[in-house]
């Protein structure tokens, strides 16, 4: 059985997370990553494009970010 840590398509885990929220708080989950590195490599791109959205790293069942 898979747990909430795991994608169903290749059975890989994939516990971290990378969060965008925009300017009015929403908040949307980019991707699923295998690793912690992966997922900041990730967010840093996405936050190096100049958009006033932030962007973070989580670990699945961390607290989100305020």
């Amino acid at each position: 059985m898979l747990g909430r840590d795991t994608m169903s398509d290749s059975g890989a885990v994939l516990p971290w997370l990378v969060i965008r929220q925009d300017d009015n708080g929403n908040r949307y989950r980019v991707g699923r990553y295998a690793t912690q590195d992966e997922a900041q490599r990730t967010a840093d791109k996405l936050e190096s494009h100049g958009h006033k959205q932030l962007y973070w790293v989580e670990r699945v069942g961390q607290t989100a970010r305020p």
